[in-house]
């Protein structure tokens, strides 16, 4: 799991490059991602949480970095929230069921698109949720004045 999580680090640095971050907050987009990937890991692994419950729970975390992190370096939250959120993007889930529709493979095509799905609305609740949450909050924590 150790190696999973740097991965997930360094594939989230690496996309904040790509999205065109600035280098001084590559740093904290490879932690933020990092974490997220090892709540989703330690989730699935070892509380038996399913993979959306594990996805919406470590978006949640993902999100709350975010937003700290954006009120501690004074940016827009979307910098951290873009590249945090990529490992946990069920990219492959979509890539299979397009693959099983391309195969005429009807039955896994459902299944692995049923999964994905769930996957991205886990994502986007977790992100509703978590936006819910006033910005004064994250100041306060921060040590700054509301």
């Amino acid at each position: 799991m150790i190696t999973q999580t740097l991965l997930a680090a360094v594939g989230t640095a690496a996309f904040a490059l790509l999205f065109g971050v600035p280098r001084r907050y590559f740093p904290f987009c490879a932690v933020i991602g990092g974490a997220g990937w090892l709540l989703y890991a330690a989730l699935v692994q070892y509380a038996g949480a399913t993979p959306t419950e594990a996805t919406f729970f470590a978006t949640v975390l993902v999100i709350l970095l975010s937003r700290a992190c954006a009120v501690l370096e004074r940016c827009p939250v979307t910098v951290f929230l873009i590249c945090g959120i990529f490992p946990l993007v069920p990219g492959a889930g979509i890539y299979w069921t397009s693959y099983y529709l391309v195969t005429a493979q009807m039955r896994l095509a459902m299944s692995s698109g049923f999964a994905a799905m769930k996957a991205a609305i886990a994502i986007v609740l977790g992100i509703v949720f978590v936006f819910e949450i006033p910005n004064g909050f994250f100041r306060v924590l921060a040590g700054k004045r509301p």
